[in-house]
């Protein structure tokens, strides 16, 4: 049998390549209903770029509303995304493939569905765009929203140097 050392070790490893991902911090709470449902609205500062902010909305349901209406582990994947430059850019080592990458990822169900904020580097037009979608285990989902930070013209540190 293994010790409970190993075991933390292997959980150490494994949060060490684990990719990093922005926290958000709740800036805004709206009650919708009597029953307590809210929608949230969080502030997502990019980890890997300096100078610019996102805000999410996304829906929060209520206990209330879980017992009345069942499906007692899982959020709608309803959300909005709206990033602007909140101060001098900074970009440090960010994904430059088509798929981008993920900046931000929450929970909306116990296990199986995340909403994700991916950002993707639009070079030959020299723009950020962050994605907001739901991610699932079997069904996609199509309800999406996106948000772009366009570089040209502005004051922006590359780290590693701009890409040709």
């Amino acid at each position: 049998m293994r010790s409970p050392k190993f075991f933390a070790a292997i959980a150490v490893s494994l949060l060490a390549l684990a990719p990093v991902s922005a926290s958000a911090e709740v800036v805004g709470k709206v009650g919708v209903d009597w029953t307590g449902n809210d929608i949230l609205v969080d502030a997502v500062a990019d980890p890997e770029v300096s100078g610019v902010t996102c805000h999410v909305t996304y829906f929060d349901r209520s206990v209330i509303d879980r017992l009345r209406k069942g499906n007692w582990f899982e959020d709608p994947s309803n959300s909005s995304i709206a990033c602007r430059q909140t101060g001098p850019i900074e970009i440090g080592n960010i994904s430059l493939s088509e798929s981008g990458e993920e900046v931000f990822r929450a929970g909306l169900s116990l296990v199986w569905k995340k909403l994700v904020v991916t950002r993707i580097y639009d070079k030959k037009n020299d723009t950020l765009v962050y994605l907001i979608h739901s991610r699932q285990l079997t069904d996609g989902s199509a309800k999406m929203a996106i948000s772009t930070i366009p570089l040209f013209g502005q004051q922006v540190t590359w780290k590693n140097g701009k890409p040709k």
